[in-house]
């Protein structure tokens, strides 16, 4: 995998931020209006849920599978994520689009940003590790209240999670506050746009 510093075009770019900030929400808003944007798909082994379609949603892989993959240095990064199902980012299409200069993007949570960092010096991989940000924690509990998706339980979970990832905000390359989605595509799009030398 050595060439892959030569054959790379622009930056990987790495989204990240706290659970429910909208990172999901912003990278689609950011894809209807430039389809021409790549984002991983991930592999997972946990199994498809109801509209969930192998390849588009996630790629579905037993554990056996995803163990070879692993062991053979096939992700660019895995997590194990609560205790019950594993998650990896497939490492050829990523180094596939980046070679063919095609604006790329992982979307993932703090854990795989750092493993991504630690991968990617042994890649020589050029990476731009982008933080989003709510405009305030209480606008996050709002929001992850809002969702309405969670027990009080598991907000309450998620929200301790969300302390600590904001902590970690000043390990990433910037930040952007997501005050509205469309603002914050938009400022996705300008960092994208000057990596690819697409401004």
């Amino acid at each position: 995998m050595e060439d892959a510093r030569v054959k790379q075009g622009g930056r990987l770019i790495v989204l990240t931020g706290p659970t429910a900030v909208g990172k999901g929400t912003v990278e689609a808003a950011l894809r209807a209006k430039h389809p021409d944007v790549w984002v991983s798909v991930s592999a997972t082994t946990r199994a498809p849920r109801p509209g969930e379609q192998n390849g588009i949603t996630y790629w579905f892989m037993s554990e056996d599978e995803f163990a070879r993959e692993e062991a053979a240095g096939d992700f660019l990064e895995t997590a194990l994520v609560h205790g019950m199902a594993h998650y990896g980012t497939p490492l050829a299409p990523v180094l596939e689009h980046l070679a063919s200069n095609t604006p790329t993007i992982l979307e993932i949570d703090l854990q795989g940003a750092r493993r991504v960092k630690e991968r990617a010096a042994e890649l020589g991989l050029d990476v731009e590790y982008v933080f989003l940000a709510p405009p305030s924690f209480e606008e996050l509990v709002h929001r992850l209240v809002g969702r309405g998706t969670e027990n009080e339980e598991q907000r309450k979970r998620r929200l301790e999670t969300a302390k600590v990832e904001l902590a970690s905000e000043s390990e990433f390359d910037v930040t952007i506050v997501n005050n509205t989605v469309d603002e914050s595509a938009e400022e996705l799009w300008n960092i994208i746009a000057e990596e690819y030398g697409l401004a």
